[in-house]
Formats: structure tokens, sequence, C-alpha cells
């Protein structure tokens, strides 16, 4: 079965903001809007309703999430953006109705500011660009957001208020576990059909641009995992490899190390109370009072960082060899495990990495 891909509400957020400045700065009102993502795709996104504001306070438009066949909470929802000119340079960002503001370190942007991550920021300023150079403010905002946010992570995270825009790529793709599964077996059949003795397991984009950054391995070499740790170390035994590397961030990872082979949010415990508790026993104090473990490894120094990392890799390693050893009592491959920050600089390693180098 084929499933429909949709749209994040990065993209979302994107394409509100440029038919709102659309409509301010030529005084159209669109239908639909390109933008572009991440990955290069040029996404024709329907605009839900498009209107000058009176008194010349701006203009504001409005997208529905549309989610394809992912199970997402925001599908459907309202994505609109208010925009004015601000006199300023560039793209600010502010939170209205129902989008969530960061009030804990710890996230990829800082307290005080809306909960938009990087790429969707990226995403509206270069939308926005596309349109005018003259800086604006946009305000986000998700009616109904708040009371979606309740059933999120958000609240534990310190995001008070609403939901976050989020999106790595721009594009949602389904998530069905037969059609995952089978793309999975499907890329280890290909890596072992070309030759590859020693693939790179990531849990998904952040691990496979830093995978791709740290040992540059060939396309085919490169496997996203997603959450579905079980079922790829349950059928990795089949294959000739001589070597095997998990790279990604200890948010996902440790969760490995935990006996959490299915590292889905909704079908798994949080890694960040196992990394403050392996904080305490080796460096002999509390982890920072941090909701994320990017948090916690952030607030360390260099020299702590490395010998926490380091730890925790090794556990990571440990857990796999024996869940592998536990599967197939012949299981005989290497495992190496590397743990990459959210920028993808590493922060620690275990294992003979001799075979990416």
């Amino acid at each position: 079965m084929t499933l429909r891909s949709g749209i994040t509400t990065g993209t979302c957020a994107a394409a509100a903001a440029k038919a709102a400045t659309l409509l301010l700065a030529e005084g159209t009102a669109p239908r639909q809007v390109d933008v572009t993502a991440p990955a290069g795709q040029i996404a024709g996104v329907p605009i839900l309703y498009a209107r000058l504001l009176a008194a010349d306070a701006g203009a504001v438009a409005a997208v529905r999430k549309d989610a394809g066949d992912d199970p997402d909470d925001t599908d459907g929802l309202e994505i609109v953006a208010t925009v004015a000119w601000s006199g300023q340079q560039g793209v600010t960002l502010a939170a209205g109705e129902g989008v969530g503001v960061v009030t804990r370190p710890g996230l990829q942007v800082p307290p005080g500011e809306p909960a938009i991550n990087p790429v969707p920021r990226r995403m509206i300023a270069a939308a926005v660009a596309e349109v005018t150079p003259r800086g604006v403010r946009v305000e986000l905002s998700i009616p109904g957001g708040r009371q979606v946010a309740l059933r999120t992570f958000n609240p534990r995270l310190g995001i008070e208020g609403g939901l976050s825009i989020l999106g790595t790529t721009g594009i949602v793709r389904p998530y069905c576990t037969k059609a995952l599964h089978d793309a999975l077996k499907c890329a280890l059949d290909v890596a072992a059909a070309c030759g590859v003795a020693a693939p790179v397991l990531v849990p998904g984009h952040i691990g496979a641009r830093a995978a791709r950054a740290l040992y540059a391995p060939r396309d085919e070499q490169l496997v996203e995992v997603s959450n579905a740790w079980d079922f790829v170390l349950g059928i990795l035994p089949r294959y000739p490899f001589a070597a095997l590397l998990l790279l990604g961030h200890p948010g996902k990872l440790a969760k490995l190390a935990a006996g959490q082979w299915d590292t889905h949010s909704a079908r798994s415990d949080a890694a960040t109370p196992y990394v403050g508790r392996l904080h305490a026993a080796v460096l002999g104090r509390p982890a920072a009072d941090t909701p994320t473990v990017e948090g916690i490894f952030a607030a360390l120094e260099p020299a702590e960082r490395t010998s926490l990392a380091e730890e925790l890799a090794g556990r990571v390693q440990r857990a796999v060899n024996t869940h592998l050893h536990d599967l197939s009592s012949s299981w005989s491959t290497a495992v190496a495990v590397v743990l990459v920050s959210m920028a993808g600089q590493c922060l620690g390693t275990a294992g003979d990495l001799t075979s990416w180098q």
C-alpha cells in the first residue's frame, strides 16, 4: 500500500507567511504558493484564506495542515501567519495563539523565543525573501494549539502556551510499520548486494547528516532506522556484514542502553532520566536542570562531556551486542557507537572505528 505524504508545520508556516507577505507587498491574495523544502523539493501549498487587516496593520493568511497518511496530532489544524512591516532587517518571529514559547534551556532555540525550530525559521525567512527585501514581523498562531499541545511532550520540555513549529525536511513521511520494515529490509538487502561490509545505522536526519560529515559513507552504506531498532537488529544476523556502526544523538541511542528497542516517544520512556542517572554516577553530581539530553551535555565542560558520552556510548555498544547475541548465538560482528550533538559534533565513541575512517 502506498501512503500519502504530507507537509510539516514548518512548511505550512512558511507558506502562510509567504502568502500574507504577497498580499501585503503586491495586493494579491494567492490561492497557492510554492515553498522550497530543505531537501530541494518544491511544495505547492494551498492557501486557506488571505486578507488585509484594517488600518494598515498588515495581512494575515492561513494554511490547513495536511499530514498525509501520517497519524499526526496537528493534522487538520490551521497554521496562521500575520505579517506586518517591521522597519528592521530580516524576519522577526513572534508566537501568537496556540504557538508555544520556550521557557527552559536545552532545546534548539533559547528561552524566551517562540518554539519554532531552526529549519522552519530558515524556511520562513527564505519564503518571505522571495517576495520582498523589506523587513517584516511574522506572528504565527495555531487556533486550538494550546489544547493539542497538552497531548505532546511540550509541557515536559518547558514549552508553554502551545505547539512547536517543527520539521527537518519540510515533508511528512507517513509512518506505517509494515511499510517501514519492508523499506528497512530493502535497504539492508541493497547494502549487502552492493558489497557494503560496514553499514552505518542512524535514527534519522540528524544522525545521517552527521555521518556524512564525519565519515562520508556511500549512500547504500547509510541506513535510517527511524525507531525500529528491534526489527533491524533482529534481521541483521542474516547479513554478512563485518562491522556495524550506530551513530546518532544520545537522546535516541541512550534508549537502547536502557533496553528500549522501539524508540518512538509514544512507546518508550524519555532518555533524560537515564542520562541524568548516568551523569551522577560518572561525574559525581546531579545533571543540569534541563528537560533534554542535549541540554545535559551542553552544560558540561569539554572533558566532562567526553567522559559522559564515552561511558554512554560504551553502554549502548554493550546493550546492542548483548541483544544481538540473544537473537543469534553465532553473532560475531564488531559493533561501534558514535554519539553526536544536534549540531553534528562528535560527543563520544565506543569501539573500533577503523572501518569508517
